[in-house]
């Protein structure tokens, strides 16, 4: 995945070493560099963008006034020397808020961020409007203690990732099943109608879901986290039942 992404900032120097940043990451690819919020939003309505790094304080029209201007798709990392704005900068809905001087390490966890929230989207987008022709599965085949195990997904609660193993965890056993793999290779055997990742470490099946806590989902006395990356997919299946 490519994200498309634009730098605003009064600071040339600020910028420049944004850009540098961007020029650094793979999947990033910067279409536009503006030193003051109107010529931006010139430049992002000729040439829209994924991902806007927008610096708050800036003079006639700021970074948060240009946050409400810019299209709904746009992503927004706020990029600001006073940290008081923080919680307009949430409000906003953006994606992260770094605080300057800027690090690499801290702009390259903002755009993993933001690669995991574009990711999670596309994904969701194609599971809304899967191929009629392809008939879900209704188990999956897992490997555990030199078996394979059949597993009906009707019974899979949720599932827990520790490292190179995966948890999981059913309705027919008290005991979760233990299996060698990774997250990313059994969230490819399940289909994404029915399941959604919740967290770096968790898969939840939508059905199973019954009660949701302070940002973390029930299931008897387990909690489960919701990831940041992951609340606002989880937000908009929460809103579409």
């Amino acid at each position: 995945m490519i994200i498309k992404c634009a730098i605003v900032d009064d600071e040339p120097l600020a910028v420049e070493l944004l850009a540098s940043y961007v020029n650094k990451i793979p999947f990033l690819e910067l279409c536009g560099k503006y030193n003051n919020a109107t010529d931006a939003l010139h430049g992002i309505g000729e040439k829209p963008v994924d991902l806007l790094f927008l610096d708050i304080q800036m003079p006639e029209l700021n970074g948060l006034e240009l946050s409400r201007m810019v299209p709904e798709n746009t992503r927004i990392v706020f990029t600001t020397a006073f940290n008081q704005y923080a919680v307009d900068g949430f409000r906003a809905n953006a994606l992260d808020y770094l605080l300057k001087p800027i690090s690499y390490a801290d702009f390259l966890e903002a755009c993993n961020k933001a690669l995991q929230w574009f990711q999670l989207v596309q994904q969701s987008e194609q599971s809304a409007t899967p191929p009629q022709a392809e008939e879900e599965p209704r188990s999956i085949f897992v490997k555990s203690e030199y078996k394979l195990l059949q597993i009906n997904l009707d019974d899979i609660r949720y599932i827990e990732g520790l490292k190179d193993y995966v948890k999981i965890y059913t309705e027919q056993s008290p005991h979760p099943i233990l299996s060698l793999m990774n997250m990313k290779a059994i969230e490819q055997m399940l289909p994404t109608s029915r399941f959604i990742r919740v967290h770096r470490s968790f898969i939840v099946q939508k059905s199973k879901i019954r009660e949701i806590e302070r940002n973390r989902i029930v299931f008897g006395d387990v909690y489960i986290p919701i990831g940041d990356s992951y609340k606002q997919v989880f937000q908009e299946f929460i809103n579409a039942k």
